[in-house]
């Protein structure tokens, strides 16, 4: 009914692959079935994840250095901001301070194609924050840590992968490679918006490194189990133990009590697990993977298609917070009743109001979607916040948080919570879980806001 094309999920658990399955077809016209072991999808900023274990090799064979300016490794010239030049660790924690935009990032035929370094040094993005303070998440910084592993390693980036994580591992479905090797070419599923829709082209990401990975399931799987290893599989060992616990128990937190950042996973912790993760979305692909390291668990999921009212929002989070709730399910707590707070009201009143997210961009024409969209949060009746999902909900309704500490406010009938960091009377920000580990959100001026939106709107016409 959702009207996608296709699917594949793989879970792993203690060193072993427990499931790897395809749902649907790999061709919708030829009635092709998805092969969890051989077709290859589309993973998007999953990708991210293989970028930043390449760069967390070369910096345990001491190549590179998490917090050495990283101009030093490039042939072009990173501008500092506030005097404070971007590090690794930065890339890596999504904090260089850069604004976000699309520029160069996705492509749909060959000829726009540029190489990574040229598409890196023909347009740097404006430096918005000093590195180091504001969650914002980048494209334009994990394409660098990968044109960075290209330079160090004296490879071109895909090279250097294939050879130093994918063969190793056995991941032999696997390619950043664009176009597809002429052995994986065939094996890419067949791209859709909707399954009753024409295909789609092949995606063409120029800035490679923060998303252009092409896999099979059974492949991320064995991804997954080398990073539950501490980087070994089979006779195969990626990373050392002590870089692989460095990437997953490193915490960078703006705000008190939000999720936080590791090196290149982001927390997403639930029902009391450690989780961490890496979505990705590509025009047409949407995929998550989820580690639970304590657990020896992991979760991939990817769905070719966004389908009938975009359905696939709705199957993806099934697949992965339904795996949580259902497996690890939430404990009983005291009733909600119990748990708002008297101040409810008296600190709703200071904290509704629009907010803009860290990772809008400030100075390009996107500016205005920014603008035109702001997160708006306001108060009911009930003195609890409404606030519309960042991501199209099914019912289109508000989500709503009651107060369980002073201007920290929990999901009814939900996990997430919101945090709003205060300057006495004033919110200096926002923090909504689970998306603070890579954005965090500011109050909006009134020519920002909404109402502000509407004068300007009412004055123009």
């Amino acid at each position: 009914s959702g009207d996608l094309a296709g699917a594949v999920v793989t879970i792993v658990k203690d060193g072993q692959t427990l499931i790897s399955k395809g749902y649907g077809y790999a061709d919708v016209a030829a009635k092709k079935p998805v092969d969890a072991a051989t077709t290859l999808f589309r993973p998007g900023s999953v990708s991210k994840l293989v970028t930043w274990t390449a760069a967390m090799q070369l910096v345990e064979q001491g190549k590179l250095d998490l917090d050495q300016d990283i101009n030093q490794y490039l042939d072009f010239t990173i501008p500092p901001r506030e005097g404070k030049p971007v590090t690794l660790r930065n890339l890596m924690t999504h904090t260089p301070g850069f604004e976000e935009d699309f520029k160069d990032l996705l492509v749909f035929d060959e000829k726009y194609m540029l190489s990574l370094g040229h598409a890196l040094k023909r347009w740097i993005p404006k430096r918005v924050f000093a590195p180091g303070k504001v969650p914002a998440y980048s494209n334009y910084g994990a394409s660098l840590t990968g044109y960075i592993v290209e330079r160090v390693s004296g490879q071109p980036f895909d090279q250097y992968v294939q050879e130093h994580i994918f063969k190793p591992l056995g991941m032999s479905n696997s390619s950043f490679s664009q176009p597809l090797p002429k052995p994986l070419n065939g094996q890419m599923a067949t791209t859709y918006d909707r399954a009753s829709d024409p295909a789609k082209r092949f995606e063409i990401i120029s800035m490679a490194p923060a998303g252009s990975l092409s896999a099979s399931g059974s492949d991320m799987g064995r991804f997954m189990l080398a990073h539950l290893q501490d980087g070994r599989l089979g006779d195969a060992q990626i990373l050392q133990p002590s870089t692989s616990l460095l990437m997953h128990n490193y915490e960078f937190r703006t705000t008190p009590g939000a999720m936080p950042m590791a090196l290149g996973f982001y927390r997403e912790d639930r029902n009391g697990q450690v989780i961490i993760a890496h979505g990705g979305d590509t025009s047409y692909f949407h995929s998550d993977l989820k580690l639970f390291p304590k657990q020896h668990i992991g979760l991939f999921v990817s769905i070719d298609g966004v389908g009938k009212d975009r359905a696939v929002g709705s199957l993806r989070a099934a697949v992965s917070d339904g795996f949580v709730d259902r497996y690890f399910p939430l404990q009983p707590r005291e009733s909600q009743a119990k748990s708002i707070l008297p101040t409810a009201r008296e600190h709703g009143k200071k904290v509704v109001g629009d907010y803009l997210s860290s990772r809008g961009p400030v100075s390009s024409w996107m500016y205005v979607m920014n603008v035109i969209s702001p997160l708006q949060v306001r108060m009911n009746k009930e003195a609890e916040l409404e606030m519309m999902a960042l991501l199209p909900s099914d019912t289109g309704k508000p989500t709503r948080y009651f107060e369980v500490e002073p201007f920290v406010w929990q999901e009814v009938d939900g996990v997430n919570r919101i945090y709003f960091d205060m300057d006495g009377d004033r919110v200096r920000h926002l923090a909504v879980d689970p998306y603070s580990p890579i954005m965090i959100f500011f109050p909006a001026t009134f020519w920002q806001s909404v109402g502000g939106n509407k004068s300007l709107i009412f004055s123009a016409l």
